[in-house]
């Protein structure tokens, strides 16, 4: 059976100046399928993310979003199309409150659905629930993640793409952005999950890549991974 691919990037080279990061990358996200994207810093994970959501133009290669070439298009065009984006350094609206900042993103998805509504964001993160006349910038950093996934959540997205989850959060606040992962998971989403802990990653993960240096060192089931030790020191250093 032909897997129902939301996203297929083809051959993607990108450059920032003169500098090749990305070098004939091809990488795919299935329906229903969740990823994780590793590799040590530098190799080009936020590059890659950022190529495919059209922040960053590829010199060449092609991305293909519902099966129509998208690369170098506008991110709001990207975004149209079903994907969701929870950048590092998570982006948002400091100056709305923790309602507004869920509000303003709700629509429905590309299918005409709203299974993720305002009431089943906040029972999924029952924090901002507490905080809704917050705002943004008064959140923790913890919070603040919660607060741009639920907006993502808002959007109702065929694809979900998260760059560092955890990044910097306390070891109680990171459980809990896990906890979400593997309950997106369980709804069928298709997501992308950049984080440094190869072993959260592979607990809430179908599918792993690694980078190395701009290109696909490795990819494989997350079963596959954790049994070897070789290449998690060899790409990971762990």
């Amino acid at each position: 059976m032909t897997r129902d691919l939301l996203i297929e990037a083809r051959g993607l080279n990108t450059y920032y100046g003169s500098s090749h990061v990305l070098r004939g990358i091809d990488f795919e996200v299935a329906r229903g399928e969740t990823i994780g994207l590793m590799g040590r810093n530098g190799m080009g994970k936020s590059t890659l993310l950022k190529t495919l959501v059209g922040l960053v133009p590829p010199r060449s290669g092609r991305v293909l979003i519902g099966g129509v070439d998208r690369a170098g298009r506008p991110p709001y065009e990207v975004a149209q199309l079903g994907i969701a984006f929870v950048p590092e350094g998570r982006g948002i609206f400091g100056n709305l409150s923790v309602k507004e900042n869920l509000v303003m993103a709700a629509r429905a998805g590309t299918r005409g659905e709203r299974d993720w509504t305002y009431e089943r964001v906040l029972d999924t993160f029952p924090r901002l629930k507490e905080r809704l006349g917050h705002g943004g910038q008064q959140l923790s950093g913890g919070e603040q993640q919660m607060l741009t996934i639920g907006r993502a959540l808002m959007t109702n997205p065929d694809v979900l793409i998260l760059d560092e989850a955890t990044e910097g959060l306390a070891p109680l606040i990171a459980r809990e952005i896990w906890r979400i992962c593997e309950l997106i998971r369980g709804t069928g989403m298709s997501s992308v999950i950049v984080d440094k802990n190869w072993k959260h990653v592979t607990q809430v993960t179908d599918r792993n890549v690694i980078l190395v240096k701009g290109e696909v060192a490795y990819q494989g089931t997350s079963q596959e991974l954790r049994s070897n030790p070789a290449l998690l020191e060899q790409h990971l250093g762990v």
